[in-house]
């Protein structure tokens, strides 16, 4: 007499891999779609009105010289273009942090990436007079770059060498550090407090296409990496035990993962500032629809931050005209709610 063995609800609930596949495809054909009309609106829509037909115009035709086509040319479609890459480029170190941290609120500034950018921008500001964002962009990437070769310094300086624990902390405690030279630098200098709480508010504003050029090389080779570092991620979800027993070599995972975050978010944070909430939630809500596999995980990350950011820095422009409110505020005030939703959903609590 045959025996029928009950499955356990969670396992019957799990799609198929041929509905998973489909579901994973069509969130990336949504997320392309998104990214694209995020593009457009940014574009479009400002603190000035600009019809749909001068825009297409500007786009189209070089030879006008309007006042419309100069704001679309050189302010709007360079402001596009760093915020499609700033977006990106911190999702996806936010879904590296979490993959090797296995932290499911590790962010890009854990491994001390922020505070040391934040202190390189205050030292050039304050030594150097340097006030425009063009100029200490590569400060703050160096400062990033020093700060991540300390903190895998001192990490890995135990016994077992680096792991997700010892590199946390470390990053933890490195930004106090850092974070606390930045704060007397500041309270004892008053110019310097002007300058730098412009870039520490995290801003797409008053930066041209020569940023762009500035930190593009450094976030194409970042994401490489990362889709790079992909495969040896899902191994090690798995366990490091098991990862190194399927031949995974874990000391180089990790090392391809940092060098990867430290170039994503050292230059993303040069360019724009310091954006919370954006490596934090995007991982978390491409997770909900394509599962840990980091394969998909990544690149659809990467298509939703760029388009969260770029709908912040939109809405940023419309609430408070004429001025404007910088993106790193918005995403503040829409991430916060946002992640408690996604916490309080229990899919979204394995990594």
């Amino acid at each position: 007499m045959a025996t029928t063995v009950d499955v356990p609800a969670r396992d019957a609930a799990r799609p198929s891999a041929p509905r998973l596949r489909a579901r994973r495809l069509g969130t990336l054909l949504l997320l392309l779609v998104l990214v694209v009309a995020a593009v457009l609106v940014s574009i479009a829509v400002g603190t000035r009105s600009i019809g749909i037909g001068e825009v297409w115009g500007a786009l189209l035709d070089s030879s006008p010289d309007t006042d419309e086509a100069v704001i679309v040319r050189e302010l709007r479609v360079p402001r596009t273009v760093l915020g499609f890459m700033v977006g990106a480029a911190l999702a996806v170190a936010g879904a590296l942090m979490q993959g090797h941290t296995r932290n499911p609120l590790g962010d890009p500034g854990v491994l001390g990436v922020t505070a040391g950018a934040s202190l390189a921008v205050v030292l050039a500001i304050s030594l150097l007079g340097i006030t425009t964002p063009g100029g200490y962009v590569w400060f703050a990437f160096a400062g990033a770059l020093v700060s991540m070769v300390l903190v895998y310094a001192i990490g890995s300086a135990g016994r077992g060498g680096a792991t997700p624990v010892t590199l946390a902390l470390a990053g933890a405690a490195l930004s106090a550090l850092l974070f606390a030279l930045v704060r007397a630098i500041v309270v004892a200098d008053e110019q310097t407090l002007d300058s730098f709480r412009f870039w520490v508010v995290g801003s797409l504003a008053g930066r041209d296409a020569a940023v762009s050029w500035q930190v593009a090389p450094f976030l194409a080779v970042g994401l490489v990496l990362a889709l790079v570092n992909a495969p040896a991620l899902n191994l090690l979800g798995l366990g490091e035990d098991v990862a190194r027993g399927l031949g995974q070599r874990i000391w180089l995972a990790r090392a391809v993962g940092l060098a990867a975050i430290t170039l994503l978010a050292g230059a993303a944070t040069a360019a724009a500032g310091p954006i919370a909430f954006l490596g934090l939630v995007v991982p978390h809500a491409v997770r909900a629809l394509t599962g840990p596999d980091h394969r998909w995980l990544l690149p659809c990350s990467a298509l939703l931050g760029a388009a969260l950011l770029l709908v912040a820095d939109v809405v940023g422009r419309i609430v408070a005209r004429p001025g404007e409110l910088q993106v790193g505020i918005v995403l503040a005030l829409i991430g916060a709610p946002f992640f408690i939703a996604l916490v309080r959903r229990r899919r979204t609590a394995g990594l």
